[in-house]
């Protein structure tokens, strides 16, 4: 992500905290994962797109369209997509799940 270093380097962080903690803590049977979600709809990312829109001189669907079409499906990240990764992390479906990072991007390569 060019230009983004202190964003990268702050995630990176967590990846690796998480990793770490998940092995220190495996043993006491204390599962720890990381949710990484992308683009997540709503008024902060609507306010990003406005505030790129009028810094490019764009209209503000077709900086809108960058963040969808980024994503492999074609849609930004919802809340509920979020909460229900927490849920199934959280749940024992994921028993044998930890020191993962559980993307929940629609499948993210490109950011704008």
């Amino acid at each position: 992500m060019p230009r983004r270093a202190p964003y990268s380097a702050s995630k990176w962080g967590v990846v690796g905290l998480t990793k770490t903690l998940a092995i220190e803590l495996g043993s006491s049977g204390i599962r720890v994962n990381a949710i990484l979600p992308g683009a997540v709809d709503g008024p902060r990312i609507q306010a990003v797109i406005a505030a790129s829109a009028k810094t490019l001189g764009k209209p503000v669907e077709e900086v809108a369209r960058v963040y969808t079409t980024q994503a492999a499906l074609g849609r930004m990240v919802t809340a509920l997509d979020v909460a229900n990764m927490v849920l199934f992390a959280a749940s024992d479906l994921a028993a044998n799940v930890t020191g993962q990072e559980l993307v929940v991007d629609g499948y993210t390569q490109a950011l704008s």
